[in-house]
């Protein structure tokens, strides 16, 4: 069934590219009113302000997803909050933001799962429809390619291959059924090379990274504080970018996507891709084994999360 939450999750930070300081607050919403962010900052009326959540909304930015509504209202950075509502299965939900930015917080989903499962999920009796992949499309960029194939759960492989040794090739692949994205992905953070925090800067992006909210790696060096907190955390944060990034499909997605050197913009145009392509994709509804399967499923409570300042760190 579509879920939504019990009460409001409020948020405090500022941007990682803008830099500037915001607070969001998650409101419970209806059964079938989907995400939608809406700028509290703006003096526009009424859907002047609204921005669903879709992925007919984002429009060409860099390093990030940006949402623009029809009134012309914009909001970046929105992948880390949707991959949370995803892992934790919110359907509805009326996000407030007074700026132009989700808060990067810690630079992963793990503060946004804590808030919204703190705050409580109250499940709808209207059955949850989802998307289901019914033949593989792929899209490239000579470089890497994204491709979403027919499976009846999500299921996600990754690769990424950088110059630095810190970072090196990595390979992932994970069932996200069962509360998998709580476990593997939700605390694994936003990465960049030191060698482009300068060049971030000078073209207004990054304004509000530190080692704090950004794994940045120089070579074969961890710079933040505490090193890593997996091995492989990289190729996990591009996977929870994906997750989130799916989610703007504006339905749990029943498929495999496998990303090679994929990022914001090219699995947005996987998206756009498969729901240009005739017979790609169908609308069913959930049955009750379907929704076991989904990403939001067995989610952990938050007595049972452990803060990332508590775990085990990998220098």
């Amino acid at each position: 069934m579509q879920a939504t939450l019990a009460t409001p999750a409020r948020f405090t930070g500022a941007g990682l590219h803008s830099g500037q300081p915001a607070r969001m607050t998650i409101h419970p919403a209806p059964a079938g009113h989907g995400i939608v962010f809406r700028r509290v900052d703006l003096a526009v009326d009424g859907a002047g302000a609204l921005i669903p959540a879709r992925w007919d909304n984002v429009v060409p930015s860099q390093l990030c997803t940006l949402l623009q509504g029809q009134g012309g209202a914009t909001v970046s950075t929105v992948e880390h909050v949707m991959a949370a509502l995803s892992g934790t299965g919110i359907h509805n939900a009326l996000i407030d933001i007074d700026g132009p930015e989700i808060p990067i917080l810690d630079g992963s989903s793990a503060p946004f799962v804590a808030g919204i499962l703190a705050a409580g999920i109250r499940v709808s009796s209207e059955p949850l429809r989802a998307i289901r992949v019914l033949k593989s499309v792929e899209v490239d960029d000579g470089a890497g390619f994204a491709r979403l194939s027919p499976a009846d759960h999500l299921e996600m492989e990754f690769a990424i291959d950088f110059a630095d040794a810190a970072i090196g090739r990595q390979e992932k692949a994970l069932d996200l059924a069962n509360g998998a994205f709580q476990r593997e992905l939700m605390d694994s953070r936003t990465f960049c090379r030191q060698s482009d925090v300068e060049r971030m800067k000078a073209s207004g992006l990054a304004l509000g990274g530190t080692y704090f909210n950004a794994v940045v790696v120089d070579g074969e060096r961890v710079l933040s504080p505490g090193g890593l907190r997996h091995q492989d955390e990289p190729v996990r944060h591009k996977m929870l970018d994906a997750v989130g990034d799916l989610a703007l499909a504006g339905a749990p997605l029943l498929a495999r996507y496998t990303g090679n050197r994929a990022g914001h913009a090219m699995t947005n145009r996987l998206l756009r891709t498969m729901f240009a392509t005739p017979g790609a994709w169908e609308w069913v509804t959930c049955t009750a084994d379907c929704e076991r399967r989904l990403p939001g499923a067995g989610v952990i409570r938050p007595r049972e999360i452990v803060p990332a300042a508590r775990r085990t760190l990998v220098a």
